[in-house]
């Protein structure tokens, strides 16, 4: 197989708008997202990070830097504010060298956030919350 840059997305959602829930919320996304896909920090290109307009209480990329991910270059943005979109989510997207093809990439959606992309979703790890 060729090494090739993937795109592995992910979401979760949070309850209070807090630097602790951030944070803990964020590593638990990520671990996930490692955990299911076989990643080596050493793998992953970037990462973005966006947050709903009401999470503002710190940044998830300091998430990733407390796992570990030093070299990783890492952005938070702010989400679309779409009136019906999901309140307080957290989102990613790593991009990752991987021999893994894309379609058998395991996104990560967890606690109410599959309903974001079920196509996606359904292809994690069943009951992943």
């Amino acid at each position: 197989l060729t090494l090739a840059v993937r795109g592995i997305r992910g979401a979760v959602n949070i309850a209070t708008n807090t630097k602790e829930e951030i944070l803990t919320k964020s590593r638990e996304l990520l671990e996930a997202i490692v955990r299911e896909n076989k990643i080596q920090a050493e793998d992953i290109a970037c990462a973005i990070f966006t947050l709903t307009p009401d999470l503002n209480a710190d940044f998830p990329a300091y998430a990733a830097r407390q796992m570990g991910w030093r070299d990783v270059p890492l952005m938070c943005a702010r989400e679309l504010d779409v009136p019906s979109g999901m309140e307080k989510v957290i989102r990613v997207l790593l991009l990752v060298n991987s021999t893994t093809p894309p379609s058998k990439i395991k996104h990560q959606y967890l606690g109410d956030t599959p309903k974001l992309r079920p196509d996606l979703a359904q292809k994690g790890p069943k009951g992943a919350k």
